[in-house]
């Protein structure tokens, strides 16, 4: 059987998707489209592949499934149109650049009963399934996560109405796996470094300090004012134990000495493999993570920028 799909966006991310997924023996990819013309165009005529005006000329088309490659502030009426059109959809993170839209379109996936995929590919690393067991039988006491780099040349990035900020947009991996390994968040409190930046309004840095449904406490930090990604990833503290992970590293200490090794596993493939194998009929991979789990995601995501942006204390939103 091959899967016909079609990919919405082609700049960065979505070429990469573009690419992985031209490469699957069992899937071909119909059509590309890009608000900007000559950046569909160009993947296009590398891939060998036909481009379209719009979402409508992929529905057109007859499609298995969609990719979904926007940037924050484009989701909402693309996936709704996608779910009208009876579709299953792989959608980017984050979901969206607020709330209120990713609850919509989470709502709308439920009603339709659509089988969905998004981008969180670190939780297919098999360095993070390591990680957690590692923790497994372990009280979690302390997470520390971060997320320090540069800022993104796209212009809507350094607009936080657009990006939802670097915390949505960025910091968004380390955060939905400080719930995979430590569990749920529950309040959040944080500060802001006002942007330096003429032009842009995410903050230079941010700090949160995170209260957990176990009792466990965490920090969570950004910034974007570094010439290049310095520190991407997170800390686990456990009776017993420490885990340090990064997307290309991992570390666990205990009383015997530390343990050290990389993921034999690409997270960037392994995202889109795992979903094309449920489209044509598979069980899902462990590391899947629909728009419902998404969601939850978001929501903490969500509320430590809040809290960052307001100084207050913020409670994560209920399911």
């Amino acid at each position: 059987m091959t899967l016909r799909v079609g990919l919405v966006g082609a700049g960065a991310v979505g070429a990469r998707h573009g690419r992985t997924l031209a490469g699957f023996p069992d899937v071909e990819l119909v059509g590309i489209c890009d608000p900007v013309a000559a950046v569909g165009a160009a993947l296009g005529a590398e891939l060998g592949v036909p481009t379209v005006e719009d979402l409508g000329g992929l529905l057109r088309a007859g499609l298995d499934a969609v990719w979904l490659c926007v940037p924050p502030f484009a989701h909402g009426d693309l996936e709704l149109a996608v779910v009208a059109a009876g579709l299953p959809f792989f959608v980017e993170k984050p979901l969206a650049a607020d709330l209120d839209v990713a609850v919509r379109v989470v709502v709308a996936v439920g009603a339709a009963r659509l089988p969905t995929a998004t981008g969180y590919h670190w939780r297919h690393l098999d360095t993070v399934e390591r990680a957690g067991s590692a923790l497994t039988g372990r009280n979690v006491r302390l997470v520390d996560a971060r997320w320090w780099g540069s800022t993104p040349p796209p212009a809507w990035w350094s607009r936080a109405s657009l990006s939802g900020g670097q915390v949505v947009e960025q910091a968004t991996h380390v955060l939905d796996l400080i719930r995979v390994l430590a569990g749920e968040v529950v309040e959040v409190v944080g500060s802001a470094a006002r942007s330096s930046a003429a032009g842009r309004d995410v903050p230079d840095a941010t700090a949160a300090v995170l209260r957990l449904a176990s009792g466990a406490v965490g920090t969570v930090s950004t910034s974007c004012v570094l010439p290049a990604l310095t520190a991407a990833g997170l800390d686990v503290v456990a009776d017993g134990v420490s885990v340090h992970l990064t997307e290309t590293a991992l570390r666990v200490r205990t009383a015997d000495g530390d343990l050290e090794t990389e993921p034999t596993v690409d997270g960037r493939r392994a995202v889109d493999r795992a979903f094309v194998d449920v489209l044509a009929g598979g069980t899902p991979a462990a590391g899947l993570v629909d728009v419902g789990e998404a969601l939850e995601t978001h929501r903490l995501a969500c509320a430590v920028a809040e809290a960052t942006r307001t100084g207050s204390a913020v409670r994560v939103a209920a399911r």
